[in-house]
């Protein structure tokens, strides 16, 4: 089944061109089925890319698929054409009424700043809140992780003296869990973060599930263990050179960084880096969609129940 996009979205065209299967709204409103409705919070400044990056994930699935993109209010995109925001986004006022079977809440570069100075922490909030009693489940992405952890949970982050840079191997912890059904017991995941968590109160906080974690970048995939809430620290949605632009982006600006690991052959710039995460990528979300969306979800989303931890 496709995911169903409007047909001017940048990423409709882009995706068709990769043989990707994505349908405009008009032909699936004459089909006799209810798409899965996806609701995706997205915080990246380079609002294009993720959206393409994200669509490419959940369009993998025989599901029906239809998306919605949600900005925020109180921050102002400046990378990303005000026609293009008008054109595909709405606000969080816009949709707080609707109900929604899956969200995606994304990263945001911004992991230096505590929470509470974030510009839109409040509207943030309030957007985590409407998640608990008008979404079936929800997965939180790197920075959008650490945040919603801190909120839901109270885990505070922790600010790295090296940036957390490069594609790390992880283990699965608990194969049993339908999240990381068919992954692999080591499967590769990208990182790019500033911040990390505080392990001792991930161990100590009995609503937290861990399902994958990596000796070096440390837990990857957690799950509340109804699935209603998943934290990915990571970027599984990454392609093969986000990682490529976000170095040389840094080097041309004279940051400090260094060369992603286990990313180029040899360590070297120059060649042409390792696309090793497609497939998890994939399965992750094809399994969110599947075991944590479509199976439980009512088809009616009126009677949706609000979330129990």
């Amino acid at each position: 089944m496709p995911l169903i996009i409007p047909k001017d979205l940048p990423a409709y065209e882009e995706l068709q061109q990769e043989n990707v299967f994505v349908m405009h709204q008009e032909r699936a409103m004459s089909q006799h089925i209810r798409p899965l409705r996806i609701l995706i919070l997205n915080l990246m400044p380079t609002k294009i890319v993720t959206e393409t990056q994200l669509a490419r994930l959940l369009a993998n699935s025989p599901l029906q698929v239809q998306v919605t993109f949600l900005q925020t209010a109180t921050h102002s995109t400046t990378h990303t054409a005000p026609e293009h925001m008008k054109a595909f986004y709405k606000t969080f006022d816009e949709i707080k009424n609707e109900r929604f079977d899956g969200m995606i809440i994304t990263g945001a570069p911004i992991e230096d700043l505590d929470y509470e100075d974030v510009d839109y922490w409040d509207e943030l909030c309030r957007i985590m809140d409407y998640t608990k009693e008008n979404v079936y489940s929800t997965i939180h992405l790197c920075w959008g992780a650490l945040a919603g952890l801190y909120y839901h949970f109270g885990i505070p982050k922790v600010h790295l003296d090296k940036k957390m840079f490069g594609v790390f191997e992880h283990r699965v912890t608990r194969p049993s869990n339908p999240l990381v059904r068919g992954f692999d017991e080591v499967f590769y995941a990208p990182h790019s973060r500033w911040a990390g968590l505080d392990r001792s109160a991930i161990d100590a906080c009995g609503d937290l599930r861990i399902l994958a974690e990596s000796d070096i970048a440390g837990p990857m995939l957690l799950s509340t263990e109804s699935g209603r809430q998943i934290f990915v620290i990571g970027h599984p949605e990454y392609d093969k050179y986000t990682l490529d632009r976000e170095y040389k982006r840094d080097v041309k600006a004279g940051k400090p960084i260094n060369i992603p690991c286990n990313y180029y052959p040899d360590d070297d710039p120059s060649r042409d880096p390792l696309f090793r995460w497609r497939a998890h990528g994939y399965l992750l979300y094809t399994n969110w969609l599947n075991y944590y969306v479509y199976q439980d979800t009512p088809y009616d989303l009126s009677r949706l129940e609000a979330l129990e931890k």
